[in-house]
This record gives C-alpha cells, structure tokens and sequence, in this order.
C-alpha cells in the first residue's frame, strides 16, 4: 500500500523527526528533540514564544491523532510530539537558560511518567487529545515548579 505525502509527514512530526522510533526511552528521546525546538524559539519574545507553544500544541493533538490512525494504536510510543509539547510548555514561565533547561527536562519527565491526579485520566480523551493533554499537563506542573525554583533564586 503506498503512503500518501500527509502519512509521511504526519509520521515524521508524530515521531519527532525519529526519534519516537528509539528502541530505548522514546518518551525521553523525544524530549530531548523538545530541547532543541526550545532553543530555536528562545529568541523569540515572550508573547510570541507563547503563541509558538499554543501552536505546537493545536498541532500535536491533530499530529498524536493522525499518528493513532495510522499506527493502529492508543497512544503508539513511537508518538513522541507530545512531549516536544509539553516540554515547550514546562519552559513557557521561565528564561531559557542552561539550568532552566535540564530541570525542566527532569521535572516533565518525572511527571511525564508518574502522571499524577488528574494527568492520569486525561489519557481517556479521545483520539489526539488522549495522547497530548497528559504532557500539556506534566509540562503545566513541572513549569509551575520551576518558577516557583527560579523565584525562590534556587535556579
């Protein structure tokens, strides 16, 4: 069956340019693509870092959908544009720096993974949304915790 040009981009978004297909942590992986992604927007000012982020957002939920369809599967792992989302999210509060960058890395993936109430049941929504809304939310916590570190002057 031939792929059409929408399955292959969709493909290659849904996966973070490859790196949903690493055989190890490909949440992680794709986090670290959320990395780069967030140093191509830092320059931007704040605003439009902002509407950057909604916007990898809006895309990511018809990305993660497209890729379910395509995959044959609830939130496929190698569907790794949610965390690209999220991490831009976990960032949003705060000034791109070194420090802000690692500990928002392991502030998402720690909630990433553990999803506490209520990311757990986000899961449930249907179709890209299931897939997204859990990261929009890991990246919602670990970007409140971060500003409240660089606030405080631990960061």
């Amino acid at each position: 069956m031939a792929t059409s040009p929408k399955d292959k981009w969709v493909r290659v978004l849904a996966t973070g340019f490859g790196a949903g297909l690493s055989p190890v942590a490909p949440g992680t992986a794709g986090t670290l693509v959320g990395v780069l992604v967030c140093l191509a927007s830092s320059p931007l000012p704040w605003l439009f870092r902002f509407f950057f982020v909604v916007a990898i957002s809006a895309a990511s939920v018809y990305v993660a959908g497209e890729a379910e369809k395509l995959y044959g599967n609830t939130d496929d792992q190698r569907i790794v544009i949610d965390e690209i989302a999220g991490y831009q999210v976990a960032l949003l509060p705060v000034a791109v720096t070194g420090p802000h960058l690692l500990t928002a890395f392991l502030l998402f993936r720690i909630f990433d993974i553990w999803k506490p109430f209520p990311l757990n049941h986000l899961q449930k929504l249907p179709g890209g949304w299931g897939v997204v809304a859990d990261d929009l939310g890991a990246g919602v916590y670990g970007g409140f915790l971060l500003f409240l570190l660089a606030g405080t002057s631990i960061l």
